[in-house]
């Protein structure tokens, strides 16, 4: 008797619909075809101990089940489930009237107890795109799914309910969420908060500039200076995620498997901060079966990369063409999979191998050879998609003693919503460019034009600092930010001047 029951899996960030066909003869055997990987090839002994525990069995005849298309790669053990009601509906253990209304997906436990899946929510959304009913999966993974509208989820704990579900038609408890509420109820409670940062005012400025212009940034400093902390809390700053923004994001956290089972919707920006020992397949993705890299579980937040010349140089260099596109193209010979990696890159490092530059107090030096040395592993190419670079100065005791609470970042972000709200309308008739930061050369012609006076300053500027030409459109666009930030529709002299004080691995001295 042949019975078909509908899973799905994960490409990307897509989902496909996978149908599980179930064929059972005369004879004895348990043929699983559709390539399969090793764990579902070994889902015939977790199934048969959960039906067991709960009161059915695999009979002793020839089972054949196919999971069409045949010529796509299947990996992970969240068909257990799948696999497990349609052997039951083949073999008339429960009745198969409804089966095909629903995806259903899960990993079974020996006592039938359901294990979380990843992808959840592209393959609820691949669900209500396709028409079906309803989405059956373990009550971990409810609320994620439920984020989808038009769609009924189901929540399970074991194996049990979903028998009784289409057996004796107990009904299933309905997981809904209201999306828009959820959302919004925690969009102004960051975790951190720059309320917390002591003194750096002048750094808090920057990072501000930053955040409302979507500038990448490095910081510049000796160890204790508050660099971490500092990167830690721009995320707070941010504008808030849009609806679809968060979803996009909810959708690569899923894809992963890190979607907390409580939290449903990702309301808050990601911050992303790998180690120096990281490979380049982890930072961008890939692997056999490829997986989201650390660049797009940030995309609409903040990676951090911590000790910046510490990393590989080759892990730096896969990072410039999703620095430019946006986006990461995975290439392998039977598929092409497209992860988006649209994030803003925080980098900090110490000035010299020791950690100090030129303080006569510092407990080490380095020699300029060493220096040269250590900040030659950072190539031109990297440092010309950063716009911003400031050094970071220790706080003085006095500022760290005082009470006195700084700003905190809700009253910053609301500054930095409103530069961005006139960057959105300014290139409202410009595709792909949503901010500053993204402007190439004829935009920056067109919507950064400087009077003389302004022009004479910047010459003068680059030609006594000698800056590299690199610097000259990154000191426009921060401009136009800086520019943004007070409202004024000209780049004036005032901007530039500051614009410049944030070139410092451009300066004469540093990277030669």
């Amino acid at each position: 008797m042949l019975k078909k029951v509908f899973g799905s899996a994960v490409f990307g960030v897509d989902a496909t619909t996978i149908t599980v066909e179930v064929n059972v003869d005369s004879g004895i055997g348990y043929h699983l075809v559709g390539l399969p990987d090793n764990a579902i090839k070994e889902s015939n002994y977790r199934i048969a101990a959960a039906l067991q525990n709960n009161g059915y069995k695999i009979p002793g005849k020839k089972i054949i089940i196919n999971m069409s298309p045949a010529d796509l790669r299947k990996e992970g053990s969240a068909y257990d489930l799948t696999l497990a009601l349609g052997i039951l509906a083949a073999t008339k253990q429960i009745p198969a009237e409804g089966l095909d209304h629903y995806i259903i997906m899960g990993e079974l436990s020996l006592d039938g107890t359901l294990q979380p899946i990843k992808g959840a929510l592209p393959i609820a959304l691949k669900a209500r795109e396709e028409g079906f009913k309803g989405f059956i999966l373990p009550a971990q993974n409810a609320k994620e799914a439920a984020i989808v509208n038009d769609l009924e989820v189901f929540g399970v704990e074991s194996i049990k309910e979903v028998i009784d579900f289409f057996k004796e038609g107990k009904p299933l408890e309905q997981t809904i969420i209201n999306t828009r509420e959820e959302f919004y109820k925690s969009l102004d409670f960051p975790e951190f908060d720059f309320a917390d940062v002591k003194g750096q005012e002048s750094i808090k400025r920057c990072m501000e500039i930053a955040a409302a212009g979507g500038h990448n940034i490095i910081l510049i400093g000796p160890p204790g200076s508050g660099k971490t902390m500092l990167a830690k809390r721009l995320p707070s700053i941010l504008p808030p995620m849009t609806l679809q923004e968060a979803l996009e994001t909810t959708k690569i956290h899923s894809v992963v498997g890190r979607v907390k089972a409580h939290l449903g919707l990702m309301s808050q920006r990601p911050f992303r901060s790998p180690h120096h020992t990281i490979s380049n397949v982890a930072l961008v993705g890939g692997g056999s079966y490829p997986q989201p890299g650390e660049i797009s579980l940030s995309h609409n937040g903040v990676l951090f990369l911590d000790e910046l010349p510490e990393f590989k140089r080759d892990v730096l260099e896969v990072m410039r063409q999703p620095l430019e596109d946006r986006e990461v193209t995975i290439s392998r010979a039977k598929f092409t999979v497209t992860y988006p990696s649209s994030f803003m890159l925080v980098a900090s490092m110490n000035p010299s191998p020791s950690g100090y530059f030129n303080d006569p107090n510092a407990p080490a030096t380095s020699s300029a050879a060493e220096m040269q040395r250590y900040l030659g592993k950072i190539s031109g190419p990297l440092l010309d998609r950063i716009d911003i670079h400031i050094e970071v100065t220790p706080v003085p005791f006095e500022k760290l003693s005082e009470d006195r609470k700084g700003e905190s970042s809700v009253v910053i972000r609301e500054r930095v919503t409103k530069a961005r709200a006139h960057q959105t309308e300014r290139f409202q008739s410009i595709e792909n460019v949503h901010y500053n930061a993204q402007m190439n050369t004829k935009h920056i012609r067109k919507y950064c034009k400087l009077d003389d006076a302004s022009k004479a300053l910047l010459k003068t500027a680059m030609e006594r600092l000698n800056l590299s030409a690199r610097a000259y459109d990154r000191i426009l666009k921060v401009a136009r930010t800086i520019a943004d930030l007070e409202s004024s529709e000209a780049v004036k002299g005032a901007h530039i001047s500051e614009a410049i004080q944030y070139r410092s691995l451009d300066r004469d001295g540093w990277l030669g």
